[in-house]
């Protein structure tokens, strides 16, 4: 393969756009040719054929999801599998792809982590513990801000410890979103929130563009489908004639590209979908009035061919002021490189252009993978290419969550993630590049240095001239901060000046340790005078088991900082109170011991005394109790029924033949009591529902799901839950439940189950 088509190869995406429904692939393939895919895969960029590693993995992996099925109905393999093959995509190292088919199993099966490290090694448990770590964090929106903060900062860290670990999950997260339609509506609106705010943003901020394009597009597929769709329609509906006028562009671009001796491939585009709504909801733009609604892509060998190519497009085609950017001598915080200008067409039309070279691209699509510390090279030694530089806004992070409360750490992190806004490059007096929001001032860039360059300005001089402080930066500016150590600090005006939230955050903190006195001796008084309108005596509260709870549930260090925080206004004194009392009272609920209770029992047995309790059941010797009636085996009207005298929660009723009951200690037996239903409850039985829980063994076809629904549906049973598995010999084993009246209304139904074609028996679950 020559190198054009080499690099040709480079550019297809991994997906393909149907009119804009988004689908993968190889979406229902066995597992057999998704693994032979996955192999092919890994075989094209790594540089040994020992494969034995990935083999092992799948092979414990199919054996330990087995008995597992998707809400597709597909074998859950399928899934680390689709996992591995992205991760192979981003030409990441074995261990990472071994890690990705083995990312379920501790969690999902009895599979241990010490069991894969035992296997594999300790890198490949880490990673596999690492994500099963993160699959534990549920993403807290709306108002839950400590709950999220917190699974941020713990998502954080495992990213330090190995970057890998998020790969693997934003690999994990692409595939789900791929097959998304199979959740239920809440569901899917969940996770493509916590997508767009959280993953796709990092997988922006790591340069992986080949996964943030689709995160993106498949969230506002389920977030704004309707807004979607119509987008989808919209760019469908002049497909030909666009395709037509791209295909123009490339085209003539190629001839001139071509006369001028420049090698290059070149490609012609829509841009996606997120990109485009953005744009158009921002702007408050029809599609039409987008610029750069086309991308035309031209790929070099080298950067003076990339400034060479530039010049030859700006000789045919008239630039738009003001849309040139120069990545490629500034690049973007997270690696991205590329020339963009804006054009104006031959027909009138406006479109982008984007020049890089071959690395560049690279890099553009797979981020920090393109440029792996871990990867292998042939004579099997690590790279160390420098990725820790890469990475330094995830060591800003991590310092971040060390100095600030939850709400200050949220500010920041979104600040930061949010890659979207439009942003100035400028520099310092040496010729370092500095990236700030637009409308960026002298404190926004003081900030942007240090804390201590802000905290101690007097003053700034832009382009070697003296500027005000509210000066608004622009694109090549120079930026020159004067300080002074006999500076007074940061002025509160400064609050309304600056547009970064990290200036803000830094003046707010310079603020509370300049009064840290005042404000811990002004939070002590507010929790005070709060109890005190409550009727409580502040000292009582001061245990120390919940001073730690308050301090990690807010993520201070210590009591001081927290009373700092109510005294100067960051938490509210009735969140604390509230708490410490919501525990206080937790702690000194009344604990019935055991004694008490085989103590009660007794007492009530000498009485002799039955009563009718609500369900429908007479409990021998027990006074007005409370009864619920086992899950284990679902007891319904007409079962031989006994009692068990529980702890604080009443009594439980268990058929006599219930396996709990039967196999219960020894013990445990003096709490065993007489119970029986009531006779009216026999003689109609439809006064009420039961529940009922039965099994199914049927040889698997096609459609028995569908005639068991059919059955239970015909004899007006309202099934509550239905699971399916199927064994290696093809035998179907269904679980359902369902409400029935009476152990007659039982029989019939299990006789009609029996007369289905395929269903070998059918009993009650007594376990």
């Amino acid at each position: 393969m020559d190198k054009i088509s080499e690099q040709q190869s480079l550019i297809k995406h991994e997906f393909v756009i149907d009119d804009g429904r988004i689908e993968s692939l190889k979406e229902f393939l066995p597992p057999e040719q998704l693994y032979d895919d996955l192999i092919l895969r890994v075989k094209k960029y790594h540089p040994s054929d020992d494969i034995s590693l990935i083999e092992k993995a799948y092979q414990i992996a199919k054996d330990a999801h087995k008995e597992q099925v998707r809400k597709s109905g597909e074998p859950y393999i399928i899934h680390p599998l689709y996992v591995a093959i992205i991760l192979a995509d981003l030409e990441m190292d074995k261990e990472t792809i071994a890690a990705g088919i083995l990312h379920d199993v501790v969690e999902d099966t009895i599979m241990t982590r010490q069991e894969i490290e035992n296997e594999f090694g300790a890198d490949v448990a880490n990673l596999v513990d690492g994500v099963t770590k993160l699959g534990k964090l549920e993403y807290a929106g709306g108002d839950k801000l400590e709950e999220q903060a917190e699974n941020l900062r713990k998502m954080f860290l495992a990213m330090a410890k190995d970057i890998r670990v998020i790969m693997i999950k934003l690999a994990d997260r692409l595939h789900n979103m791929r097959t998304l339609k199979h959740m239920p509506l809440n569901k899917q609106q969940e996770k493509a929130r916590e997508t767009l705010d959280i993953y796709a943003p990092i997988a922006q901020r790591l340069g992986i563009s080949k996964i943030k394009v689709e995160l993106d597009d498949l969230s506002l597929k389920y977030l704004e489908p309707d807004a979607y769709y119509d987008l989808v329609d919209k760019i469908a509906s002049k497909k030909a004639a666009r395709e037509k006028y791209v295909e123009s562009i490339v085209n003539e671009v190629s001839v001139h590209i071509k006369k001028a001796g420049i090698e290059a491939v070149i490609d012609g585009r829509v841009k996606h979908f997120f990109s485009i709504y953005k744009k158009m909801r921002n702007q408050n733009k029809s599609i039409d009035q987008i610029y750069d609604l086309f991308a035309v892509r031209i790929i070099v060998d080298s950067v003076k061919d990339c400034y060479a190519c530039l010049g030859v497009i700006h000789e045919i085609y008239t630039p738009i002021p003001g849309r040139f950017k120069d990545y490629i001598a500034m690049p973007k915080d997270n690696m991205y490189q590329s020339l963009h200008t804006t054009l104006i067409g031959s027909a009138g039309q406006p479109f982008e252009i984007q020049i890089r070279t071959y690395e560049m691209h690279r890099t553009a699509e797979y981020g920090i993978a393109a440029h792996w510390k871990y990867k292998e090279m042939a004579d099997g030694k690590k790279s160390t290419g420098g990725e820790e530089e890469k990475l330094t806004w995830l060591r800003q992070i991590l310092e971040w969550q060390k100095e600030s409360d939850n709400k200050e750490f949220m500010n920041l992190l979104k600040s930061d993630l949010d890659l979207f806004s439009d942003s100035v490059y400028c520099f310092t007096p040496t010729g370092e590049v500095k990236h700030l929001p637009a409308g960026s001032t002298p404190i926004d860039f003081a900030y942007h240095i240090h804390s201590a360059v802000g905290n101690r300005m007097v003053g700034a001089k832009v382009n070697n001239k003296l500027v005000s402080l509210d000066y608004v930066i622009g694109n090549g500016d120079v930026i020159q901060i004067i300080t002074s150590n006999n500076s007074n600090g940061p002025s509160r005006d400064w609050l309304n000046v600056a547009k970064s939230t990290l200036a803000k955050n830094k003046i707010n903190q310079w603020f509370k340790n300049e009064y840290k006195e005042e404000n811990i001796e002004k939070g002590k008084e507010m929790l005070h005078a709060f109890c005190k309108s409550k009727g409580v005596t502040l000292p009582e509260l001061m245990k120390p088991a919940y001073m730690d709870f308050v301090m990690r549930k807010y993520g201070f260090k210590d009591w001081e900082s927290v009373l700092a925080a109510i005294g100067h206004g960051g938490l509210k004194e009735g969140q604390i109170i509230n708490k410490i009392l919501e525990l206080a009272e937790q702690d000194n609920k009344k604990v019935i011991t055991d004694e008490q209770v085989l103590e009660a029992v007794a007492e009530a047995g000498e009485k002799k005394m039955t009563r009718r309790s609500r369900g429908g059941i007479i409990v021998e010797g027990v006074d007005d109790v409370a009864v619920r009636f086992g899950k284990c085996c679902s007891p319904i009207p007409g079962d031989d029924i006994i009692g068990f005298v529980t702890r604080g929660r009443g009594v439980s009723i268990h058929r006599v033949d219930c396996i709990n009951m039967i196999n219960l200690p020894e013990e445990e037996r003096e709490r065993v009591i007489g119970a029986q239903w009531q006779q009216s409850i026999q003689e109609k039985g439809k006064a009420a529902k039961y529940l009922a829980d039965v099994v199914i063994y049927a040889h698997n076809r096609n459609a028995l799901l569908a005639d068991v629904a059919h059955a239970l549906t015909e004899k007006d049973i309202e099934i509550l839950s239905m699971n399916s598995r199927i064994s290696r010999k093809g035998i179907a084993t269904m679980q359902t439940s369902f409400e029935i009246a009476n152990q007659e209304e039982l029989s019939r139904i299990i006789s009609k189950l029996m007369t289905i074609d395929g269903v070998i028996d059918v009993t009650r679950n007594t376990n």
